[in-house]
Parts: structure tokens; sequence; C-alpha cells
């Protein structure tokens, strides 16, 4: 065989009048990745138990406050009786002084005085009690708020390490969906308007996919065998003829 002799169908490639079917199949698989890409981007798993952490984070956070509230009621409680017991005993050391000073003479204002400073002193003793029991309340409300407060810390640690790493996803998963965009885009260049419209309509209305392979006699969009009238009627059409799957609508492209 001479120099001249024609090449093999093999190294032709596909026949020219397919290449805006050829590149409208480019085009359904750069819209595939690119529907597969939003669905990433929307069910990153660490975003699910980032949600869980942050609900269980909120639930510290209440339960923290909750405690607060409690350690705050029980310090104004202790800060009052402090200060009615140092405001009586200002009054028990000015009576005591009245008393013992020789400035009151009369036996019956002394022993009001007396009087008076006994009943100081045990409505002193009395608040001293309900004091100590107060503070008794407090050492466990304290071990509690001190406990919340690591476990929030910790929760909060793990909250941030899963925001880093949903972070991270997402930004991956845009710069992929951007190389996406782009590849399909070029795709687009060599496909007519009137069957990229084509395309696109059937696309939307067919779950996403809107032109198939038509691989032996198989349409690989809804995977339905055609039957062998219908594969003989497409082998006689013009390589160039938009062919469309008479089961699920579909766009068939004939790449061998």
């Amino acid at each position: 065989m001479g120099d001249d002799a024609p090449s093999s169908d093999a190294d032709a490639g596909p026949a020219p009048a397919l290449a805006p079917l050829v590149r409208l199949l480019a085009v359904q698989d750069h819209d595939t990745a690119l529907d597969q890409l939003r669905h990433r981007l929307t069910t990153i798993p660490e975003r699910a138990e980032l949600a869980d952490r942050e609900r269980a984070l909120a639930q510290l956070e209440a339960s923290r406050s909750e405690i607060g509230a409690r350690r705050h009621e029980l310090g104004r409680t202790q800060q009052r009786f402090e200060d009615e017991i140092d405001s009586l005993g200002a009054r028990i050391a000015d009576t005591e002084r009245s008393l013992y000073s020789g400035a009151v003479s009369a036996a019956r204002e002394l022993q009001a005085l007396q009087e008076s400073v006994a009943s100081a002193k045990r409505h002193q003793s009395d608040l001293e009690d309900q004091l100590l029991e107060v503070l008794e309340a407090i050492d466990p409300v304290d071990d509690e708020q001190r406990t919340a407060d690591a476990a929030a810390a910790e929760a909060e640690a793990e909250v941030a390490r899963l925001r880093d790493l949903v972070t991270a996803a997402e930004a991956d998963v845009r710069e992929r969906l951007d190389r996406e965009l782009a590849a399909r885009e070029a795709a687009t260049a060599g496909v007519p308007a009137d069957l990229l419209a084509t395309y696109e309509r059937l696309r939307t209305q067919l779950g996403g996919v809107g032109a198939a392979r038509l691989e032996g006699n198989r349409c690989l969009g809804c995977h339905l065998t055609l039957p062998a009238t219908e594969i003989d009627a497409i082998r006689h059409l013009p390589p160039d003829a938009v062919v469309r799957h008479e089961e699920c609508g579909r766009i068939l492209v004939r790449t061998a």
C-alpha cells in the first residue's frame, strides 16, 4: 500500500458532522459533574456534625447561663446577709459603748440597752446561720459552673475545628466548580444555539440528563434497550441528525 493510502477509521476519529453532538455530550458530562459538586457542597459530611455540635454548644451555653443566674442570686443573698451582719455588728458595738461608757445610769435604760444588745446578737446569729447555708449552697453551684465551663470550652474547640474543616471542604468544592464551569463553557462553544436550548430544556425536564450516549442498542440515559427497528432507523439517518430516544425523550449521541 502506497503513502497515499487512506487512514483507518480508528485514526480518523469521529466524523466532523458529529462534532456538535459529541461536544454536547461533553457539556452533559460537565453538567453531571457540576450537579454532583453542587450536591456535595450541600452535603459536606462535617456540616451535619457541625450542626449537631453547635446545637450541643448552645445547650451548654444555656446551662451555663442558668447556673450563672443561680450563682449570681446566691451571691446577692450572701452580700445581703453580710451587709446586715456588718450593720448589726456596728449597732451592737455602738450600743455596748453606750452601755459601758457610764453615760447611762438609769437602771431601766441600762436594762433596755442590754436587751437591745441581746436581741441584736440573736438576730446576728440567725443571719450568720442563714449566711452559712448560702455559702454551703454556693460550693456545689461553683462546681457546676467549673464543669460547665470546661465542657463549653471543649465544645467550642470542636466547633471551631469542624468549622475549619467545612470551610476547607467548601473552598475545595467551589474551586472544582469553577473549573467545571469553565470547561463547560468551552465545550458549549461548538454546539449550535438551538441544539443547546433543546438540551437545556430536556435536562430540566428529565432529572439533569438531556443528552446520553447510545452504546450499542442501549440508551445510557435511561438504560433501556432500543428495539432493533429503532436502531436500524437511526443507522440510516445522516450522521449530523439529532436523534431522540422514543422512550425517555433524551438526545441520543452516537459516539461509535
